[in-house]
């Protein structure tokens, strides 16, 4: 049988992650429309519709909140490069990154777009992580890919760039819609012809990488 004092603090909790996860969805919507220096703590709070205090008290201070919306982000990303650990087929890893990279610039591109602009920006919010978090989890994505070049189930390649171009292909779905959505006569992507993109793209990845497997 429960105890009351436990039922509220599971109620707490509750509250807690939701008043969260709206702050954060607020958040990367404001700092990818207007940019850290155009975004108020007063605005995300009213698009989250919760106290301003609240954010405060959740995160600190608005730079705080900041580097927690593009980390997350960037966390998302990284994820999903986890494929190159769960199967030993090139193709397969490669065609399953890219396509969850594609699916991510379509489910959060608010996000890609925050990033983007932080990176056009000279990365002044996310320098060490850059450094810390991301360098480490590119160089060894590297080693998996540089392992299947030296037993001759990868064309040679320049691993990094070789990643550049698949982080390039993906978010411009996101970082670029507007473009995109003009020359499509002014309408995004219906799910059919995002479905025929993400098609494509895989398949010019990975042939690029010398497979022609299932594509």
């Amino acid at each position: 049988m429960s105890h009351p004092a436990d039922n509220n603090t599971t109620h707490k909790a509750g509250i807690r992650r939701e008043n969260v996860n709206k702050i954060l969805e607020a958040a990367e919507s404001v700092f990818a429309v207007n940019g850290f220096n155009g975004a108020s703590v007063g605005l995300i709070a009213e698009r989250a519709n919760v106290p301003k205090p609240n954010v405060y008290y959740y995160f600190g201070t608005k730079e705080d909140l900041y580097r927690r919306v593009i980390e997350d982000v960037c966390s998302m990303w990284l994820q999903a490069a986890d494929t190159f650990d769960e199967t030993d087929d090139p193709a397969t890893a490669i065609k399953r990154y890219v396509a969850a990279k594609m699916d991510l610039a379509r489910a959060r591109p608010n996000g890609s777009r925050l990033w983007a602009i932080e990176m056009a920006s000279g990365a002044p919010f996310l320098k060490t992580y850059l450094e810390s978090t991301v360098k480490p989890w590119l160089e060894s994505r590297e080693k998996v890919l540089q392992g299947w070049i030296k037993e001759g189930r990868l064309q040679p390649m320049n691993t990094r760039y070789f990643f550049y171009m698949i982080w390039a292909a993906t978010q411009n779905y996101a970082d670029f819609a507007a473009q995109i959505n003009i020359m499509n006569d002014g309408t995004p992507l219906s799910d059919a012809q995002f479905e025929e993109a993400k098609s494509c793209v895989i398949r010019m990845i990975v042939q690029s990488a010398g497979l022609n497997q299932g594509v």
